[in-house]
């Protein structure tokens, strides 16, 4: 009974684009923030952007103006839009659901890769 669901990843060379997907559960849509995390080898996992339920966004200083996170409330999705990839985004992508200050759901995970 997965909450969060992520797909999207795969390789791509530098400078190219790459959309991530989350699909969300219909309560855990409707009102947790959704967020896309990251975490490259032997890093921690850092936060990259986020989107609340009324359409707020936050970006990490590393990625503004690249990348840009959606929502779509049909279709119960949150998007990632990745322009401009350098090979520092290469990381494992997650998918994760705040309420209340707490991240109670986490996605699987989803593979990034930027290299020629």
């Amino acid at each position: 009974q997965a909450q969060l669901v992520e797909s999207g990843g795969g390789l791509v060379q530098p400078g190219g684009s790459l959309r991530l997907s989350c699909a969300a559960s219909t309560s855990v849509f409707s009102l947790y923030t959704i967020g896309w995390f990251r975490q490259a080898p032997g890093s921690q996992r850092d936060m990259v952007a986020t989107i609340t339920r009324r359409g707020t966004t936050s970006y990490a200083d590393s990625v503004k103006g690249r990348f840009t996170i959606s929502r779509d409330n049909d279709k119960k999705m949150v998007y990632l839009q990745m322009n401009s990839l350098k090979p520092e985004d290469t990381a494992v992508y997650y998918c994760n659901a705040e309420f209340g200050s707490v991240s109670h759901y986490w996605g699987q995970g989803t593979q990034v890769t930027v290299s020629s």
